[in-house]
């Protein structure tokens, strides 16, 4: 185990930079596509452990002037005086979320109004779900139906579609049935299992479908040993095989919670935080017996029920205590030599096909509160995945929050009945930088400076203006003619002769023919590039994220996680073929 405070081996911190005296801690203000994403550009920043997975924490005091930083100045006022007029965020229902986000908006320079405004802001902040307000413009941090897909049983259910389709693509999901209308089957198929195999002694775990922070769960050894007297009848669950040969560390049993960033259904678009927590059990970990099957601090790990325990280890350091980040524990394995790259890239694997699983009904759900073409915000949400690794290094999804906490405080009880709120360094270091790289993904003025962006059709024989006149004369012409279409704008004949004026413009020194072939085989290749990016995919950016990754860092970057394949093809059997032969 390394010292306390020290990196693994390989590893070094990042820079520091310099920031304007009497400002805040605030990491460099670049946009998304160069400093809040070098894992899909290449540009790594400081020095790091080739092959150690995602980033670590990043230095607490990590900071930087912003090439792009907003004026001081709000709204109207900023734009007066020629700077960009800041971000306005709603942070009125931001509830337990609230005190990370106001680190991000500090760090931002955004505009915070903590009691709501009675013009539209640019984002909303929802503590729980996307009808915490009526929404009617700008952007939401709730997906409509999130909180009921993510559920135990409904989760389940989409997950054992697919595995059903597709077996080999979605064994990280354990063998699970649904209570009560499945028990005669659970029954049934564990007998049948327990007569091919005599040998074969497991452990279930029963997990009721609304339960949160490991409320009500526990272990069997047989399908009698539920409780089915009144309990399931009313409060429906989920029970699965347990998983009894885990990853250990320090011998106790952990899980990781990872950040992942929905930003859009359509396209799909899934970004994952490079670092997360690593939560630990607070007793040694044994194989599940009749006799310690009911010690909960040895075989649940969530943090909710460990913090009761008196062997809970609070600390400053994010490479002990009973709250780890994720990344010191890739760093541990680095250094064993285990293989962290390919960890990294079955986690994303897993990430990307469970949200595949339950992106059908999302958009049923989207589309009865939001129905194009009618007015409406846009979503994103962060979902919080919690993974846990078997000795293989193998990930295994056991469940997935659809308002994963973002607390960064926890209490401490000072005397009985007393309690206070303390600061707690590991979860601010993960969770400040995650809501802050989702806003910087989310930020509408980045839109709206790449809307304003040339098309890169134009060249030295002509320039854009020259394009627009191009348009205007030849749109009023036709219009002039009495043409009869539907849209507004140019008709198809005068598409075409445009068309044919930019292709001769553009390729001078070729047949007519071939001007218009190379004007279409420009648009199309610049097309397939813009849909690319947008769905920030393929297997080069995985293979460049994955060359160079440090352990620490000025920040904590989200990894793109979507690949094209899988986002392209309309057959479903076309997508996992794809996939198997793109996966890295």
């Amino acid at each position: 185990m390394e010292p306390a405070g020290a990196p693994p081996q390989g590893c070094a911190p990042a820079r520091e930079a310099e920031e304007p005296p009497g400002s805040p801690a605030l990491p460099a203000e670049e946009p998304p596509g160069e400093g809040a994403l070098p894992a899909a550009t290449g540009r790594e920043r400081g020095r790091g452990c080739r092959g150690a997975g995602p980033q670590g924490p990043p230095e607490r005091a990590a900071r930087g002037r912003g090439r792009w930083a907003p004026g001081r100045r709000g709204g109207e006022e900023g734009a007066r005086d020629g700077r960009r007029p800041r971000v306005t965020v709603d942070s009125s229902k931001a509830k337990t979320s609230l005190e990370a986000l106001k680190i991000s908006l500090r760090q931002l320079r955004w505009r915070e109004f903590p009691f709501g405004r009675r013009l539209p802001c640019d984002i909303y902040w929802h503590g729980v779900s996307f009808h915490d307000n009526d929404i009617f413009s700008g952007q939401v941090n709730k997906f409509p139906g999130m909180t009921e897909m993510v559920r135990k049983i409904t989760l389940s259910r989409a997950v054992r579609t697919m595995q059903d389709l597709f077996p080999l693509e979605y064994n990280f999901y354990p063998r699970s049935w649904i209570l009560p209308e499945e028990f005669p089957l659970f029954v049934a198929e564990v007998r049948m299992m327990k007569d091919s195999d005599p040998s074969w002694k497991p452990t279930f775990i029963v997990k009721p479908d609304g339960g949160c922070q490991g409320d009500g769960i526990y272990l069997i050894k047989d399908p009698s040993d539920i409780r089915l007297a009144g309990s399931i009848q009313s409060r429906p669950a989920v029970v699965q095989e347990y998983i009894c040969k885990p990853l250990l560390v320090d011998k106790l049993k952990f899980d990781i919670r990872l950040y992942v960033l929905l930003k859009s259904l359509e396209p799909l678009e899934i970004y994952i935080a490079k670092d997360g927590l690593s939560r630990f059990c607070t007793e040694p970990y044994q194989e599940p017996t009749l006799k310690n099957l009911h010690q909960v601090f040895m075989h649940l790990t969530n943090y909710s029920l460990n913090i009761h325990s008196g062997n809970f280890i609070h600390s400053d350091n994010a490479n002990t205590g009973s709250k780890r980040t994720f990344s010191s524990i890739l760093c541990k394995l680095s250094s064993r030599g285990a293989d962290v790259k390919k960890l990294w890239s079955d986690i994303i694997s897993l990430v990307i096909k469970t949200i595949i699983a339950l992106t059908p009904e999302l958009k049923v759900y989207y589309q009865s509160d939001i129905p194009a073409g009618k007015p409406g915000p846009t979503c994103f949400q962060i979902l919080g995945f919690d993974i846990l690794l078997l000795k293989n290094l193998k990930p295994m999804l056991l469940e997935v929050n659809a308002n994963p906490s973002m607390r960064i405080e926890h209490e401490q009880e000072l005397s009985p009945g007393v309690f206070e709120n303390v600061p707690s360094p590991v979860d601010e270091e993960v969770k400040v930088a995650v809501i802050r790289d989702t806003l910087r993904l989310v930020d509408p003025q980045k839109k709206k400076r790449k809307d304003t962006q040339n098309c890169k059709l134009s060249n030295s024989n002509f320039s854009m203006a020259s394009v627009d006149i191009l348009y205007i004369d030849i749109t009023r012409r036709w219009n002039s003619m009495g043409i009869d279409h539907k849209e507004s704008g140019m008709c198809l004949q005068a598409f075409v002769e445009a068309f044919f004026c930019l292709a001769q413009k553009k390729y001078k020194s070729l047949p007519l023919h071939e001007q218009v072939a190379s004007l279409i085989d420009f648009c199309e290749d610049h097309l397939a590039a813009l849909d690319e990016r947008r769905l920030v995919c393929g297997r080069g950016l995985v293979e460049r994220r994955n060359a160079v990754v440090p352990c620490q860092s000025d920040g904590l970057p989200l990894t793109p996680a979507a690949h094209a394949p899988l986002l392209h093809r309309t057959a479903t059997s076309s997508k996992f073929t794809d996939y198997r032969s793109h996966r890295c």
